[in-house]
């Protein structure tokens, strides 16, 4: 199969901690060939979705760090293929947000003939923080406002701790606990996240959450999920004196058996998420709620493979290569034989 993987650059990614590396690495490792794109390598030609992108193919049976090297040789090299997106199986959105909603705008065209992971109309849905919120019964007080009266006003009712997240940020940015104990501070914090300065309809709305005493000392679950059902999971434990659970904020990775409560929860959002298109996600637990659901670039395969001894991205990868042999049949009755893996994208065209 000719699968492609459009994200930020690669030459930033530390392969062993990356869940995109270890999804790579397993498709070039079955023999697919694999494909490199960004964003701004998607257009438009002759009414066709067109991308620039680089093969990143390798040898097989390298170690990680030595196919990451090989993969890093391949974009050095001035061998762009311009081709048809239509012409991929299967295409990874794996860039860390913001979206760029052009992009996901010229890829939702082709999204009956490749089989796209997460869906563009499924990413645009749920990027922001605010997807939660189709779920009221299961997650922490919350409340969003571009008003800084209005916030105010919110946590001083509230009366304890909450937290304030920007709804586009993410890895824990931006993330800060606030309390009616320190006023000055707090009118500072949340006229700044605002952008008070503004005019009204320009101001940027922020969530205030309900802060989770549990968190401190437990931290929170972040739970995979492959096509609705539960792939893999770990509990983060905020380093002390953060209460951020994010990696990236320095927090550590444990073993973690799903609880029965925790099950329950997946199983409230499974039939949204398979709705819209969102087959892998991330989801963050702290206590018995849901307060994140990532599905831009989900993280933890690595690490969960690392505690649990397991190997995920072979999981994630059946399930794409079902998928698309799947809709092929569906769609044009090919024979499954038939969508073993072969260049035919290079064989074609390249060039503008």
């Amino acid at each position: 199969m000719e699968i492609a993987f459009l994200m930020d650059r690669l030459e930033s990614i530390n392969p062993d901690n990356e869940t995109t590396s270890h999804l790579m690495y397993e498709c070039n490792e079955r023999g697919h060939t694999v494909y490199f794109l960004e964003p701004h390598d998607v257009y438009i030609r002759g009414n066709e979705v067109v991308a620039r992108m680089r093969n990143i193919t390798v040898d097989r049976g390298l170690s990680m760090r030595r196919y990451w090297r090989s993969l890093i040789r391949c974009l050095k090299r001035d061998e762009l293929i311009f081709e048809t997106v239509r012409d991929l199986d299967a295409l990874f959105l794996r860039k860390n947000p913001p979206l760029v909603y052009q992009t996901m705008e010229f890829l939702s065209t082709v999204s009956e003939e490749v089989f796209i992971i997460n869906s563009t109309s499924g990413q645009i849905l749920a990027n922001s923080k605010l997807y939660i919120l189709n779920f009221p019964d299961i997650i922490p007080e919350t409340h969003v406002s571009r008003d800084p009266a209005r916030l105010r006003k919110i946590i001083d009712d509230f009366g304890g701790a909450m937290v304030v997240k920007p709804l586009q940020r993410y890895g824990g940015e931006g993330v800060i606990k606030v309390s009616i104990k320190d006023q000055e501070n707090l009118n500072s914090l949340v006229n700044y996240y605002v952008r008070a300065y503004r005019a009204y309809p320009d101001r940027e709305p922020i969530m205030v959450q309900e802060y989770l005493d549990v968190v401190k000392e437990r931290g929170d679950v972040r739970i995979l999920l492959l096509n609705g059902e539960i792939l893999g999971a770990m509990r983060r434990v905020p380093r002390r004196g953060d209460f951020r659970t994010n990696i990236h904020a320095g927090a550590k990775a444990y073993k973690h058996e799903v609880t029965d409560r925790e099950r329950a929860l997946c199983a409230a959002i499974k039939d949204r998420l398979v709705q819209d298109g969102l087959y892998f996600v991330g989801i963050d637990v702290i206590g018995d709620r849901l307060v994140e659901i990532n599905c831009v670039s989900p993280g933890g395969i690595p690490r969960i493979n690392r505690l649990d001894r397991v190997k995920l991205e072979a999981r994630v990868v059946d399930f794409i290569e079902d998928q698309v042999k799947q809709r092929a049949i569906r769609r044009r009755g090919v024979r499954v034989p038939d969508l073993v893996a072969g260049p035919h994208l290079e064989a074609r065209a390249k060039g503008v």
